[in-house]
């Protein structure tokens, strides 16, 4: 499957949405970035959104500026919620499901990247895979029914970052207590949501359950992700960066994650987003997996670590 055969030479675009008018679509970070655009697009078609953020005053504005572009009567909200705290997750999860009757799609986009130094979050794990994997793996499982009840399907938005460092997972220190590196601590985090994802696929089918999961990555573009988290360096360098050909808009940075949440005929084992130069811009659709990203024996054993980490155990 290519780029052109698929979608044709310019990529996916929004440009093949049709009415979204009766579907909901919840979607993680998104009150800036590629989230925020992605809400955006959704909206443009008629959606209801739904955002998980952990700033109450950020949402406050983006919806204000939501509701200014689209209408008064644009259904979009947002549900506080801090990925990196399990009980703040729980209790996100408890608010969506007695104010959100149908899900269509869990976007799965919020992260943080490039923590300069090890941060510890509340409940014991290295910062970015207590944000990015775990936070995220207990809010799929506690919206997966309601997300089935509507054939729905979760969207990971993982990061061409899951090729750095180890290219697996380090079970015997996976808060880097004796190497901690920013850079390969982010790509575990990114790697093992790709593994959650794909280690999700094959328990739906084998449970014959009705959720589709995609993995997508929003390639090189101009978020916030750097700018809050990553060191003064990083964020010096990806601004310089960002004036180069090589980076993108965040609006075209949140096409691959809509086209996940909505386009028909995906492949499951895949991973979705620009296929220019580098796979960091250029025409959105289907670019490479690398193989360590679905090696069953360790996709099955994080999904173990996850549920007893987390001390939350999936129904499926």
């Amino acid at each position: 499957m290519t780029t052109e055969r698929t979608f044709g030479p310019k990529g996916w675009t929004p440009e093949r949405l049709g009415s979204l008018v009766g579907k909901t679509y919840v979607i993680t970070g998104a009150n800036a970035g590629a989230g925020f655009q992605a809400s955006r697009i959704l909206l443009s078609k008629g959606a209801k959104v739904v955002m998980l953020n952990r700033s109450a005053e950020k949402s406050t504005a983006a919806v204000k500026d939501l509701k200014e572009e689209f209408g008064q009567g644009a259904d979009v909200s947002f549900v506080r919620m801090d990925l990196a705290v399990q009980a703040s997750v729980r209790d996100a999860a408890a608010e969506v499901l007695k104010t959100v009757p149908q899900i269509d799609a869990l976007i799965c986009n919020a992260a943080i990247a490039q923590v300069p130094t090890q941060k510890i979050t509340v409940d014991g794990f290295e910062s970015q895979l207590g944000t990015n994997h775990y936070g995220h793996f207990v809010l799929c499982g506690l919206l997966f029914d309601r997300i089935e009840e509507s054939k729905g399907r979760i969207v990971v938005v993982a990061s061409l970052g899951y090729k750095m460092g180890l290219r697996t997972i380090q079970f015997d220190d996976m808060n880097w207590d004796k190497n901690y590196n920013a850079n390969s601590a982010y790509s575990q985090s990114k790697l093992a949501q790709m593994m959650f994802a794909y280690e999700l696929q094959d328990k739906v089918k084998a449970a014959n359950r009705n959720v589709q999961a995609y993995v997508c990555h929003p390639g090189s573009s101009r978020t916030s992700l750097i700018k809050t988290s990553g060191s003064m360096t990083t964020r010096v360098m990806f601004r310089l960066m960002s004036m180069s050909p090589l980076v993108q808009s965040a609006e075209k940075g949140s096409y691959p994650e809509v086209m996940c949440a909505t386009e028909d005929g995906l492949e499951p084992r895949a991973l979705y987003g620009p296929t220019g130069r580098a796979e960091w811009v250029g025409p959105v659709g289907k670019g490479t997996l690398e193989p360590h990203a679905y090696d069953k024996a360790v996709m099955s054993k994080l999904w173990d670590r996850s549920e007893k980490e987390t001390g939350f155990e999936w129904n499926i």
